[in-house]
């Protein structure tokens, strides 16, 4: 059973950082690339940021770009998102997704993914 798990959200006030982290079972996960995306209240799913199977390769919304970064651990079936100068408007739930995939891919359209966690909540108070 596919199972991907994430922490290390919280309230945070706007300017600061937190990284998250997604935790996977049940795959072989240097095989799948992974997707980072958020969710606020009345908005739909939208992309933040993926990282490749091999970690050699990644892509964020131009939202986060330059703010946050992704990185990966594949001993330890973990992918981070590193999230600093956070926003007010980077509130949201936010969720880990992997994709089975050669090394160099990644994607960030949600469709593309297998598998979903069930996300973890980032306030940014202003």
């Amino acid at each position: 059973q596919v199972q991907l798990v994430e922490s290390g959200g919280g309230l945070v006030q706007a300017g600061g950082s937190l990284r998250l982290s997604c935790v996977t079972s049940g795959l072989t996960f240097n095989n799948y690339a992974m997707g980072w995306f958020r969710q606020a209240p009345g908005k739909e799913r939208e992309f933040v940021g993926a990282i490749s199977a091999s970690g050699g390769s990644t892509v964020f919304a131009d939202s986060v770009l330059g703010r946050f970064t992704s990185s990966r651990d594949n001993a330890k079936n973990t992918v981070y998102l590193q999230m600093n100068s956070l926003k007010p408007e980077d509130t949201a739930v936010y969720y880990c997704a992997s994709r089975h995939s050669g090394p160099n891919y990644y994607t960030p359209f949600k469709g593309d993914y297998d598998y979903w966690g069930r996300g973890t909540q980032v306030t940014v108070s202003s």
